[in-house]
Order: C-alpha cells, then structure tokens, then sequence
C-alpha cells in the first residue's frame, strides 16, 4: 500500500546515465521499478540511493543541480556535477515527488552550516559503513536554511518549479514549515484516499461543496501518471482535474454505434495505446454518464484487455453526485443513471461519501441546501428563499451574476450589456498550441478564444490565482480600466477587495493519442450571465437565480448550492414546484447509506470482538 512511503522516498522508474565532458550520455542504465531514498551516511552527509532490487547506488548530494520542470508529469532530474552522473526520475505520483523535492531542498540547505569532513579524517574515524533514511522536514531544519540563506547563496541550482520551493525560505518573508500534503485533507477524504491507494475500485460521492474535485486532484497526484487517465463527462469538469473527457479517452465517440462498431473504433491507433496502458481510469461528475455507455466502456475494456475481470482489470475511481446534473440525451428516451447500468454492482468495491461541507460555512444555509438537494422544500425553506429576492448583494460596481438554465440565454446577456457600457471594446485572443484544433481546446477551457472587454464589465475569474486573497475560480469582479502600451492588460477590482492586473494565464488539455494542447488567455469570462452546467465546480459569491425555467431534476439543487452564503444570493420567482430529486437517485443513496452503517457496525463488532480476545489474552 502506497500510503506508508515515507516523504523521503520515491517508488518510480529511474535511469542513471553516465555522461562524457561535453554532457551527453555514454551509459544508461534503466530501471522500470525502483525506490530512490534520501539518507544519509555515517558521517551524517546527506545520499541520494536508488535501489532497484539489486545491489544500490548512492550519490553525494553536495554538488548537483535539480531540472524539475516537468515535476507536475512526475518527472526531474538530479544531475551529479562531479561524477558526471545524471539520475532520471519519471512515472512518479507529483504530490510525492513534490514532497521528495521540497525535502531534499530544504535538508539539503539545511545541512550546508556544518563543515565537511576530510577523506583523511574519514579514514581515520573507521567508522562502519551504514545509510539512514533522512527523518521528515521539522521546523528546525526550515529556520536552519532560512538563517544560511541570509549569510550565503544556497550552492544548490534549481531549475523549474523546486525553485520556488527554495526561494520561499527567503529570511525577508516568514519562514513557515509546510506540512506533508495529506494533512490538509479531512479525515473522510483521506479514508477515500486510501481506499484507491490499496487498489479499490471506489465510487465517493457527496453534496456540492464537500471538496469532491480537491480529493480528486490529490488522488490523480498519489497515483503514477503513465498508467492513470483523469477524466470527466464534461470538457470543463475534465479541466478542472487537468485532464481529458472520457468520449476523448474512450475513442468511440457519442458510444451510440452497436458495440462491435465501437470495438473498431476503440482499436485505432492512438486509442488503443489508452485502453492498454490504463491501470487507473478517473471518471468526475459520473452523474451525468449514462448507463448504456458506461455498459459499452466496460465491455470494450474487457475485450481490449483480453480480460474477464470487470472492466477489464482497470481500477475505477468514479466520482459525483447523482443528485446534481442527469444525464444528457439527445433522444427521447429518459436516459439511466450510470448506477442503474448492469456492470456497476460488479465494478464498484466501495460506495463512499463525503458528509463535511466546505463551500459554505453557515450551518443554516447548509441545512437549507440538503433539504433543496433531496427536494423536501418546507414552508421555512420556501420562505427564505422567497425573502433573499429583497437581498441587496452589489457593491463597488460589481452587479450580481445572474445564473440561467439555458446557454442562450447567458450569450444574449452578456452580449447585450456589454454594448450597452460606453467606450471602446478590447478584444483579447488566445494563442492556443495547436489553432486547427481550437475546437478541441474550446470543449475543455474554461476560457473563450475571444475575449471582448470595457470599462465597467462584469467578469468572473475562471482560475485559482490567490486563494488566500480570495482569488479563486467563480471570484466576482468589475474591469476599472486598462494598463497603457501595447498589451493594455485590464485592472479588475474583484468583491474580495483585491485590485489585480490581469495576466495571461495558461491551461493545459489532454488530447487524443496522449498529444498536450494548452491556451493561454485572461483567466476571466464575462459575468452578468453565466450556464448552471458551466457553474459546475465553482464558489460565487454575488449571485442571482431564476429557476423560472428549471427543466432536470437537481437543476435547482445546483444553481442554489453555487452560492458561498444565503446573503450572497438573489432568488428570483421562486416556486416551490421547481425544486425535483429523481425518486431513483434518493432510493440508490438510501441503499448506500444502509449499506454502510452495516459495514461500520460489522467493523465495530470486529473490533469489539478483537479487543476482548486481547483482554482475555
């Protein structure tokens, strides 16, 4: 089981090579499954050991330079200037691998205030050779750095992110020790965690707000990226865990062909190099799967794999909320739920839920939402909402996002008052990696190729900048003017308080056959209107609602539980009638939840029964 790796060490593929003068590689030795640790020797000198079964090699990390720009892909490189060495680390989880950068960094620095040791006096200590795994980063080794950085430069290069890591224990700002990852998260996320750790097939689910997304981006940086695929129903939920729709992955793609014609699409080159190398399939926002495709994923999987276990051997991490969006169909067929296909029973280990809301804070509005998410819409219920129509939530010039069932709608809005403001208009395009393929990254970004700006536009930013300051995805804002020159950047005063020039921001997407596409656009949309499926995932905190013309069960449910407080809200014409849960949808969460106060009481007993065979004992 992965969880028990210590931050100092890293199971992953290595290959050592051997360099001449000139840098270039005369000897390469690879090594497919190898575990790299951080130590130290008996003279305390910090090693790095990579050991892949046979007998280790350790490197003296005194003089060497770090390449880590491609940490986030779970790859760097540690090159060994004296010994003309470089060891390749790649298929490495990201979350570890930061980790194990941010660790050998900081020790690294760290140990720079004592005085090496002479070999003659090496020599002469005769002491037994032997290798420590270096304990865990404790405050004292961050001030320990902190106080060398303010007399020297630190000898060690880093070149990609690790730097920032190093550049942060600055002695002008606050030396702060940040702990391992896991820490952050709740006690229920981290037992979802460890359940796909141990190699469960895991449904978790949860209410909007329960850190759904976080948990999945902290899983998809646990697990080795060469073998995982992230993926979602929708291109901007696909984004948002930096990854790729599932139709992309599957290669086959509404999946409305017989399923021998989608086993023919499924083997083309390209597609055929996802379904085999997958060892870990990610699928966000399942509720809006429908059950026949996830039925025809699964036995391609099994036919691709040459398989007869479920899904072909894939582990499944499937993560949403069916009381949220339902599936989407062109037909006029209702669509079924993804847990109303004949495969998920067989696929899914464990149902898990996330119970603990984070978006919002105020328990009142909380209770209000789950009530909303079942549809039991009490007098109370129905007189709140009816009261937030008088909720006065503009200030600063910053006017309410109105939220609207329909795209249409949101396109006629914030075209029309746009032209409506004086001025001149701005126009910002997007320089996209690949331009034949915009329509592909227009499917995944969050961003338009075009955007039209004024003075006094209402915008939303559409990326986490600074969440501390409330920068985050959904944060509310008004343009106030636009920097001088060429580029003309605009200022956005936002409703957290903060005045930001907006920079280009970049996104990446993952294509077919494993190609990256990337955007780089203002991480800002236009707000006076915005689509409750492009709401998905984010925190508004200045929001007005019509469900006038709610037309999906959970439809209500979302719009509503977008909102950060009850007093950041305006509903508008609220009726009752409105607000739907799919009867089916209660029924399967009722069965979970019966299900798992079982387990937990058989756990109980298990445990109950245990420690009174130790007391016997």
């Amino acid at each position: 089981m992965l969880t028990n790796i210590e931050p100092a060490e890293l199971q992953c593929t290595v290959a050592v090579e051997r360099l001449n003068p000139a840098g270039q590689a005369i000897k390469r030795q690879h090594m497919r499954k190898a575990t790299v640790t951080l130590g130290r020797n008996e003279f305390l000198e910090i090693l790095l050991r990579v050991h892949d079964g046979k007998a280790p090699q350790s490197f003296m990390l005194r003089d060497f330079q770090l390449f880590t720009r491609f940490a986030k892909d779970g790859k760097c490189t540690v090159k060994f200037t004296q010994e003309n060495t470089q060891v390749l680390i790649s298929d490495c989880p990201p979350d570890r691998l930061k980790m194990f950068l941010k660790t050998l960094s900081i020790k690294h620095q760290a140990s720079q205030s004592s005085k090496p040791m002479s070999d003659r006096a090496k020599l002469r200590a005769g002491l037994a050779r032997s290798f420590e795994t270096i304990s865990p980063l404790q405050l004292k080794d961050v001030q320990k750095a902190n106080e060398l950085r303010s007399k020297v430069n630190a000898p060690v290069q880093l070149k990609g992110p690790a730097e920032r890591s190093v550049k942060a224990l600055h002695p002008n700002k606050k030396p702060a020790l940040v702990l391992p990852l896991a820490l952050k998260l709740s006690k229920e996320q981290t037992a979802v965690l460890n359940a796909v750790l141990s190699g469960k097939n895991v449904f978790f689910t949860g209410s909007a707000g329960t850190g759904k997304s976080f948990l999945l981006k902290r899983i998809v940086g646990s697990l080795p990226p060469k073998s995982t695929y992230a993926t979602a129903s929708t291109g901007v939920a696909a984004c948002h865990i930096g990854g790729t729709t599932l139709h992309n992955f599957a290669g086959i793609g509404s999946g409305s062909a017989s399923l021998e014609q989608c086993l023919e699409l499924a083997q083309r080159p390209g597609v055929l190099q996802h379904w085999t190398s997958c060892k870990h399939l990610i699928i966000d926002e399942i509720s809006m799967v429908e059950a026949e495709f996830f039925d025809k994923l699964e036995a391609i999987a099994r036919s691709i794999r040459r398989s007869t276990e479920p899904f072909g051997g894939i582990q499944l991490i499937v993560c949403g909320d069916f009381l949220q969006l339902p599936p989407v169909t062109k037909g006029k067929n209702k669509p079924n739920f993804c847990f109303q296909s004949r495969s998920w029973r067989k696929c899914i280990h464990m149902n898990m839920e996330l119970m603990e809301v984070r978006r919002q804070t105020d328990k009142a509005f909380i209770s209000l939402l789950q009530a909303v998410r079942v549809g039991r819409v009490t007098e109370e219920v129905t007189a709140q909402l009816l009261k937030s129509a008088n909720h006065s939530i503009e200030r600063d010039g910053i006017l309410a996002t109105r939220l609207c069932t329909h795209k249409d709608d949101v396109e006629l809005t914030n075209g029309s008052k746009l032209k409506q403001l004086p001025g001149p208009v701005r126009v910002f395009e997007a320089v996209d990696s690949d331009p034949v393929l915009v329509q592909t990254i227009d499917s995944q970004s969050p961003v338009s190729q075009l955007l039209q700006l004024k003075v006094g536009a209402q915008v939303m930013l559409t990326k986490n900048l600074d969440v501390q300051k409330g920068l985050v995805n959904g944060a509310r804002g008004v343009v106030i003017d636009f920097q001088p020159g060429s580029q003309g950047l605009p200022r956005v005063r936002f409703l957290c308080g903060a005045v930001e020039v907006m920079k280009r921001e970049r996104w990446m997407f993952k294509a077919s056959g494993g190609l990256y596409l990337s955007r780089q656009q203002l991480p800002l949309k236009l707000a006076w209107a915005i689509s409750i499926h492009k709401s998905q995932g984010m925190t508004l905190d200045c929001v007005e609602i019509s469900l006038a013309r709610v037309f999906e069960s959970g439809q209500a449910y979302v719009a509503l539980s977008r909102a950060r407080s009850l007093e950041g809200m305006r509903v508008m014409d609220f009726d009752p009638r409105v607000v739907q849960a799919n009867q089916e949808v209660l029924l399967f969460y009722k069965k979970l939840r019966k299900e798992r106060l079982l387990m937990q009481s058989s756990i109980e007993d298990f445990v109950g029964q245990s420690n009174k065979e130790n007391d016997h004992w």
